[in-house]
């Protein structure tokens, strides 16, 4: 037997147990059972309070109603009873006290009839004292804690005064015992006592077995309900599941799989995120992988050419002139080409605009003159708007010079080029319009890319087809927008469409250098 697979089984044990634990699924049971146990921890004792309250309240209410209604007769004697209870008491043989006691005698033969005809709940006593001594009780057998030699007995055979208390004794058979007592006097001197007592074990004995059943129903829906909630985290995590496996299978070979989404809420939104990250991480990786590649094309263009020269130069100063020369020209081909990467990648940053206030009328004008420099075309200033915008005043410069400078790549000498500038609904326009041969559609969903040239062009551009891919960033990074209209035969119009206010860019005053956050 191999020791050291045995030495392992314990520890993966142990790990798939903590793998178990650490899962959210298990996570979201264990919170659920904390709760759960605290809620149960509150609610059991609050029920017990309650319950003994509940019970309280209604045994000295119990009390409360005897005492009234011994004391209307007493009061009031027996003449103004229920009709049904008249008509019994005319049909006793004993002698009945219709009116109030007026002696001892009276007093007595209401307490024998009282007695005789109340017959009280469970628990309750009634007793009567007479002269300071023990009359009778119903029932006549009383608890130890309140018969004839009793403390509270004797405590009772004293009374002068009405009173109520809760006396607690060591039997727990009999709990506490609450009372209330009622003094009755004749001609102003106190001929009896009548005292209705109840014992308090009975009635919180019922109460702690109701206590104890739902205690037991709790337990019960405590444990179903974490089964239930064990399966329920199981569905609602199901997505994510399948979004560890889907991720999990992605790979920078493989971009193309996606999360399913189905229904709403949050996992929902969670999967449409990442599939939309996917989508964009999937479209850089492409970006990236085309970028390098024609790059790499590019690049190695003109070191090919630089290498190819300078191992077939000769000895002759006019050859090595020639070949300097050419090999110049080429490295600023390339300087020109690590710029404008550079710009592009600047493109990114949250840095790359500094905006400031700028008159529309006099940039128009001064872009157009200086585009009037690059090639000797018949340049015409369209229109020019009026008003204030604010924008980054060289890379707009820069974006409209590079469609001017692209204008003249394919037009001839003689050949119009239109600059203008407009506003309309809170937004600037400025376009370039040339009458040269125009572009292709097919070439015209792909002429901002980077390295793109159009396909019908038989000139060769001096640049590396990264200008309207600049043009494109610096639109977008003033949060707006380029269109453009073409027709072959008929010309082109690149047109850039503005916000007045760039949204969320740095801007710098003509004061100072210092930037401040829209």
């Amino acid at each position: 037997m191999d020791m050291s697979k045995l030495a392992q089984q314990p520890v993966k044990f142990f790990r798939n147990w903590f793998k178990v634990f650490g899962e959210a699924r298990t996570r979201i049971l264990l919170w659920y059972l904390l709760l759960m146990t605290f809620f149960i921890a509150i609610a059991i004792p609050t029920i017990h309070n309650r319950l003994f309250a509940k019970v309280q309240a209604r045994v000295e209410k119990d009390i409360d109603e005897e005492i009234t209604e011994f004391q209307k007769i007493v009061t009031e004697g027996y003449k103004n009873q229920e009709a049904e209870d008249l008509e019994r008491l005319r049909k006793r043989k004993d002698k009945i006290i219709w009116e109030p006691p007026q002696n001892l005698a009276e007093l007595i033969e209401i307490f024998n009839i009282y007695f005789s005809d109340e017959l009280p709940d469970d628990d309750v006593y009634f007793i009567a004292v007479v002269k300071g001594e023990f009359y009778t009780s119903t029932p006549r057998a009383l608890p130890n804690a309140i018969d004839r030699n009793s403390a509270l007995m004797k405590r009772w055979l004293k009374l002068t005064e009405a009173s109520r208390d809760e006396v607690k004794v060591d039997d727990p058979r009999v709990g506490s015992i609450l009372y209330a007592a009622y003094p009755i006097r004749i001609n102003n001197e106190v001929m009896g006592v009548f005292i209705a007592a109840h014992t308090t074990a009975g009635e919180r004995e019922e109460a702690l077995e109701a206590l104890q059943v739902i205690s037991e129903v709790q337990y019960f829906a405590l444990i179903v309900a974490l089964l239930l909630a064990w399966f329920a985290a199981g569905r609602v995590l199901a997505p994510l599941r399948t979004f560890i496996q889907t991720a999990q299978s992605i790979s920078e070979s493989n971009l193309a799989k996606r999360i399913p989404v189905d229904g709403g809420g949050e996992i929902a939104e969670l999967a449409k995120t990442f599939n939309a990250m996917m989508d964009r991480l999937e479209a850089a990786f492409a970006t990236q992988r085309n970028f390098i590649n024609d790059a790499g094309h590019e690049l190695r263009t003109p070191i090919a050419i630089i290498r190819g020269h300078l191992e077939l130069m000769g000895d002759e100063p006019e050859e090595q002139q020639e070949t300097l020369a050419i090999a110049m020209d080429e490295l600023d081909r390339m300087t020109r080409f690590v710029d404008d990467l550079v710009l592009l990648a600047k493109a990114e940053r949250p840095d790359f605009l500094i905006l400031d206030q700028v008159d529309i009328a006099a940039f128009t004008e001064e872009v157009f003159n200086k585009a009037k420099a690059l090639a000797p075309r018949n340049w015409q200033l369209d229109a020019v708007a009026k008003g204030k915008m604010l924008v980054d005043r060289q890379r707009l410069t820069q974006a409209i010079m590079n469609l001017a400078h692209n204008a003249t790549q394919y037009t001839e000498e003689d050949s119009i080029i239109y600059i203008g500038s407009g506003i309309s609904k809170g937004k600037v326009r400025f376009w370039v319009q040339d009458t040269g041969a125009g572009i292709t559609p097919a070439d015209q969903k792909r002429i901002f890319e980077r390295f793109a040239r159009a396909a019908n062009s038989h000139r060769r551009s001096e640049g590396a087809g990264l200008g309207l891919s600049i043009v494109k960033a610096i639109t977008q990074a003033h949060s707006g927008k380029i269109y453009l209209k073409s027709a072959l035969g008929t010309g082109s119009t690149f047109t850039l469409v503005l916000p007045l206010e760039p949204l969320k860019q740095e801007v710098v005053s003509d004061e100072s250098n210092s930037h401040r956050r829209r």
